[in-house]
């Protein structure tokens, strides 16, 4: 996650939107995922398994993406939720991915006008933030008691349209220890929130066919009741 210190302390009450990025490599061959482990200190999740992902930031909103989100993927996103919100979201996994991986998801371009604090070193790989590889693929809301609580968006991508050595973490920060491509056969060993097995089950599903999923699973958590949804989205235009 971001390290502005200027920034005002999260309200740990509240449900803040985030974005978590599933990179799948080598789908048709042998399916990896990158996953990382939280430290035994962090407040959310401790010790677990996760996918790179975090909170959505004010600044996500204004963040020049070179190229924009699917329309499916764009129009799933805002059912059931704020409108608005499709820009800051890809800004977020894009950011996030980077931050705790140091992976780039973007296209070769210079930016446009003063670069964000917490941008800088994505720009200074000479790439702008790219969102057209992200898939819409699962939507999950921590339920109530939980220290923090988060509206989660996650995305599936192709390591293919990542930039650079898929091996090289180097510019990782270190949110995330353990770095690595895991068979996603072997996924469900490792030491993994309820969620992120129910996402696996998802992405398993769906390995072979990279096309997009006929509705978004949302597993809504509130005061009253655990539901399960389906999020399809606004028809698409003919042709």
């Amino acid at each position: 996650m971001t390290n502005d210190q200027t920034k005002p302390a999260p309200d740990k009450t509240a449900v803040r939107n985030a974005a978590t990025v599933i990179v799948l490599r080598d789908r048709m061959d042998q399916p990896a995922i990158l996953m990382g482990q939280r430290g035994a200190k962090a407040a959310f999740m401790p010790n677990k398994f996760v996918f790179p992902g975090g909170a959505v930031d004010p600044g996500d909103a204004h963040i020049p993406l070179a190229t924009p989100l699917p329309a499916l993927c764009h129009n799933r996103l805002e059912e059931n939720a704020p409108g608005g919100m499709q820009g800051a979201l890809a800004a977020a996994a894009i950011r996030e991915l980077w931050e705790e991986t140091g992976l780039v998801l973007g296209r070769p371009g210079a930016w446009p006008g003063a670069v964000p604090a917490d941008w800088q070193r994505f720009a200074d790989t000479g790439n702008l933030p790219s969102a057209e590889a992200l898939q819409f693929v699962f939507r999950a809301l921590t339920p109530p008691g939980r220290p923090r609580r988060f509206d989660a968006r996650f995305f599936l991508v192709d390591a293919e349209a990542i930039q650079g050595d898929l091996d090289d973490f180097t510019h990782a920060s270190d949110e995330l220890s353990h770095l690595q491509w895991i068979p996603l056969k072997e996924a469900r060993s490792f030491d993994l929130p309820f969620i992120t097995e129910v996402v696996l089950a998802e992405v398993a599903g769906r390995v072979q066919d990279p096309a997009p999923p006929e509705s978004v699973p949302f597993f809504r958590n509130n005061d009253e009741e655990s539901l399960f949804l389906r999020l399809r989205g606004f028809p698409m235009p003919d042709g």
